[in-house]
């Protein structure tokens, strides 16, 4: 025996481990708390089962409810594999039996492990990545809800006000919110008038008040019909506003924390530097490839590993068909695409390379995933040489 793989179902209060030989034999299967002194005694019976030979660790979950196992085995020089969920899934139906358990799918986990070669390790970040990766995962929950909550609000008011729905940008700023939350009716806006309304409006800060204040009005003298329920609508409305400024201040606030943490990053000022990327979407960067380049080699492994490289999908006669991959890491491809997308419009190589990609009959969202494929290259030697973008390349050198 050289080699057992050790495939892990990662659970919030238990873990079901499944310890596989060479041959694919079964030697453990236990499931076990998630717990400390229960993890150890399970890798300490693992590593009974070597006899001093290689174990192989494999997990569907990289963080999260697995983070104290990871942590035991990453201090014990444990080797670990990340298998996706999906490819446990696909694989399942491979496997004998109709049922599905925590042991099935622990010996699906350990014999894909055993199997491929195409798996990635799972290299725990340092404190400041995982900060970042908390700090960054909590500003999308926000930003998801507040996104729930102002469709919620654009619902109701184009039920109750659809004039003032159409007049106003809920989401563009917070001046349409200050105003729902004080007034909702087309009734009271006419009864304020336009000039209450815009003392009413600057007094709470609101930029463009007088703007703001007429067109609300001149969307209240188009409706003098009240809706059925218009004053349930309007407390709902009101809330629904509150609610939305609470949300903003919330994503206001991490961001100064994420942006504070990532300016503290070795790699920082040089993600900076390139055209397109602010603190945000550098910190997401960071979080992907785990705080350094240690898991990709070339350019071409990061840049597959965003999804901007296109995967062949050939059938038949048909060859060269080459199509976005399936399996990618989709806030990876965020950050490319939309640093490439902003950098249209600040960095003057991009734009050529835009450009000349448009004239080669690409579409526009073509264009931008080949220039976010090329910026990939740009990231890496960048990161690689620790130096900043520069929109002049330095002069090459002439041979002697």
């Amino acid at each position: 025996m050289s080699r057992i793989w050790a495939g892990t179902d990662c659970g919030k209060t238990h873990h079901h481990c499944l310890v596989m030989d060479a041959e694919g034999g079964t030697l453990l299967s236990r499931r076990v708390a998630n717990d400390e002194p229960e993890l150890l005694k399970l890798l300490d019976d693992v590593l009974d089962l070597a006899g001093g030979d290689q174990v192989t660790w494999a997990l569907d979950m990289t963080g999260g409810e697995p983070a104290l196992l990871i942590a035991l085995l990453v201090n014990h020089d444990q080797e670990l594999l990340y298998v996706p969920g999906i490819a446990v899934n696909r694989a399942t139906d491979s496997y004998r039996g109709a049922g599905k358990t925590d042991a099935r799918d622990a010996r699906v986990i350990a014999d894909q492990a055993r199997m491929r070669r195409d798996l990635e390790p799972i290299r725990p970040g340092d404190d400041a990545t995982v900060e970042l990766r908390l700090l960054t995962d909590r500003r999308i929950d926000l930003v998801g809800e507040r996104t729930r909550t102002i469709n919620r609000l654009r619902s109701l008011l184009n039920g109750m006000f659809p004039a003032l729905e159409r007049a106003v940008d809920i989401g563009g700023s917070t001046g349409p919110l200050i105003l729902l939350s004080g007034y909702q009716t087309p009734a009271v806006i006419r009864r304020t008038g336009t000039r209450r309304l815009a003392t009413w409006l600057r007094n709470r800060r609101v930029r463009n008040a007088e703007v703001l204040a007429a067109k609300a009005v001149e969307a209240a003298e188009r409706q003098h019909t009240a809706v059925v329920g218009e004053q349930a609508i309007a407390k709902m409305v009101h809330t629904l506003a509150k609610e939305v400024m609470a949300l903003n201040e919330k994503i206001t606030e991490t961001d100064k924390l994420i942006e504070g943490q990532f300016r503290e990053h070795e790699l920082a000022e040089v993600i900076l530097s390139v055209p397109g990327v602010g603190a945000i979407l550098g910190a997401e960067f960071l979080v992907g490839i785990g705080g350094s380049l240690d898991a990709f080699p070339t350019p071409d492994r990061l840049a597959a590993f965003a999804g901007v490289a296109p995967a062949p999908r050939d059938s038949g006669q048909v060859s060269g068909n080459l199509r976005r991959p399936q399996r990618y890491h989709r806030r990876q491809q965020r950050v490319f695409y939309t640093s490439a997308l902003i950098s249209i419009r600040c960095d003057p190589n991009s734009r050529r390379f835009y450009d000349r990609k448009r004239a080669e009959g690409k579409r526009h969202i073509q264009a931008v995933m080949a220039l976010a494929r090329r910026r990939v290259n740009v990231f890496w030697a960048l990161i690689r040489d620790r130096r900043c973008y520069q929109v002049t390349p330095p002069p090459t050198p002439h041979a002697a």
